[in-house]
């Protein structure tokens, strides 16, 4: 099976394309840098070349994959509006390349905003719906495919997919620490992420591409809730650095634009993904992450 993945040199998109190439598909990977085509070439990924404004070049890329795993996002938190853009564009036109064909098309979402005072669940609905919502609205719209002849599946991460190199958020949240000097988590520190292992997170990919049915959400998450405190505290141990409440209206000050997302409360479930997929999380866990000294280095 050939398969498309947009993303293919990011941080969960690599580990995805060593998952395939590990169990024998053959993968082309969208490569935007002679960097990246470079890495994709050296694991054994063929390679095209453009980005997600290069729509001709993504349907090109869909048009000749049996599936599509869509993981490429230009999360430009400065300008969120075109982020949204450019996510919208990219799904819509994967999407109508791949209508009549049934084959697999395999969407990158999150948790975010899917549940209030609960973890959320497979069973909830994205409420982003339309262009101008979070990631264009992507996650339906490229559901909405199911009835065009396409097998649309909503990877939905946690919002840490951690792992030694991690250049996502709990390293922003250790570049804010470094910075001001103090291990901060927001109010009271008893909101909480989900996390996952990238390892994990790579394998629920493949496994969703081999078993999800059409319509599915799969929750790539390893660990329900780990709270802010608990996150704080790992990191002030790691960098040597006290640890204290940060108040909500300070938080974007201190930590910086993560500040909105490190006071939310993002926990979410994952008991349907692990049945349907015989999905089960091996990897280390957030703190067994942080306790390991890799991004403190």
């Amino acid at each position: 099976m050939r398969v498309f993945v947009t993303g293919a040199s990011g941080w969960i998109g690599s580990a995805a394309v060593d998952e395939l190439l590990a169990h024998g598909y053959d993968v082309t990977g969208l490569a935007r840098s002679d960097a990246s085509a470079e890495a994709l070439a050296e694991k054994g990924a063929a390679v095209l070349r453009g980005d997600l404004d290069d729509l001709d070049g993504l349907r090109k890329g869909a048009i000749e994959a049996d599936a599509v795993i869509h993981l490429a996002n230009k999360h430009d938190w400065a300008n969120m509006a075109e982020s949204n853009r450019a996510e919208r564009a990219a799904v819509q036109t994967l999407g109508d390349a791949l209508v009549g064909s049934g084959r697999p098309f395999l969407v990158a979402s999150g948790i975010a905003g899917l549940a209030q005072g609960r973890p959320s669940t497979e069973d909830d609905a994205s409420p982003a719906v339309g262009p101008d919502s979070p990631r264009g609205g992507t996650e339906n719209l490229a559901l909405d495919y199911a009835d065009r002849g396409v097998k649309p599946i909503a990877l939905r991460f946690s919002p840490t997919v951690h792992g030694d190199g991690d250049y996502g958020f709990i390293s922003i949240l250790v570049a804010a620490a470094r910075r001001t000097g103090v291990s901060g988590y927001v109010g009271d520190g008893s909101t909480g992420w989900a996390a996952v292992h990238r390892s994990d997170a790579a394998r629920m990919i493949r496994l969703g591409l081999e078993k999800a049915p059409s319509g599915s959400r799969l929750h790539a998450v390893g660990e329900s809730s780990v709270s802010s405190k608990e996150i704080a505290k790992a990191i002030g141990r790691g960098l040597g650095l006290p640890v204290q409440s940060i108040s909500p209206e300070n938080a974007m000050e201190h930590f910086g634009f993560i500040g909105t997302f490190f006071g939310m409360d993002l926990s979410s479930t994952s008991d349907k993904t692990r049945k349907l997929l015989d999905w089960e999380p091996t990897g280390p866990t957030l703190a067994e992450n942080l306790s390991s000294g890799s991004y403190f280095r």
